[in-house]
């Protein structure tokens, strides 16, 4: 059997962008986030209006950045506000369509784990901390967890929980997507990544995983799909 002509994080990637609506106003995080709302917004999305923590509103990066602080996100936004005003105006004001958040261990119920592994006294990894995320989660209408799906971070109970998962309508991961059930929003099965069965997705879950109905095989990248993420990220180098 021959090999894809893509590989899983493009998949990803692209999964991710094509959740995104034209005219939405998209709180990003660097990384695969910034890729997919970048892409989305080449593709389908023109008019999606992209919000990075660093304080710039509207950017339009011609290549990927590096972190929130670089300077293509400034010279390409409408403005550049301070980042009180981005949280206290924007995000909890209500402003925020869609926020992207990714995570080391979620659970079930979509909570998040950014803070430690193990205990919080003796950790056995420090992690970065929930940042923004528990306002993200709080107060976008809606959000996107963005994670690989492996045991190590699918896990029946988090070591600690940092951001809360009550807003979450997607889990993007390379295997497929999950979606919260509206009885008690634990997350289901309900597409799966081309090539994958639902077996390997539920071999990777740390608790047993159900699936909807109907499961639904995502569409293949297209060639425009890629060649705008390849030339996104070659751009870059």
């Amino acid at each position: 059997m021959s090999e894809p002509g893509w590989t899983s994080d493009e998949m990803m990637t692209i999964a991710a962008a094509r959740s995104l609506r034209d005219g939405a106003t998209c709180f990003v995080g660097i990384g695969l986030p910034s890729a997919a709302a970048n892409l989305a917004r080449r593709l389908h999305a023109p008019n999606l209006v992209l919000i990075y923590e660093s304080g710039t509103i509207g950017s339009t990066p011609t290549v990927l950045p590096l972190s929130i602080g670089d300077g293509e996100l400034a010279e390409t936004a409408d403005a550049v506000v301070p980042v009180p005003e981005i949280f206290a105006y924007w995000l909890e004001g209500g402003r925020i369509d869609v926020g992207f958040l990714g995570a080391a261990q979620i659970d079930r119920f979509a909570n998040l784990n950014t803070t430690v592994i193990g205990s919080y006294q003796q950790p056995t990894v420090r992690l970065p901390g929930s940042g923004g995320a528990p306002e993200i989660a709080a107060s976008a209408h809606e959000v996107l967890v963005v994670v690989r799906h492996n045991r190590r971070t699918f896990v029946e109970t988090l070591d600690f929980v940092s951001t809360r998962g009550d807003r979450v309508s997607r889990v993007i991961t390379d295997l497929g997507i999950l979606e919260p059930v509206a009885s008690d929003r634990e997350l289901v099965l309900t597409h799966v990544s081309p090539g994958v069965i639902v077996g390997a997705v539920r071999e990777a879950t740390g608790w047993p995983l159900h699936e909807a109905d109907r499961v639904i095989d995502l569409e293949p990248p297209t060639d425009t799909e890629l060649g705008a993420l390849r030339e996104l990220r070659s751009d870059r180098q």
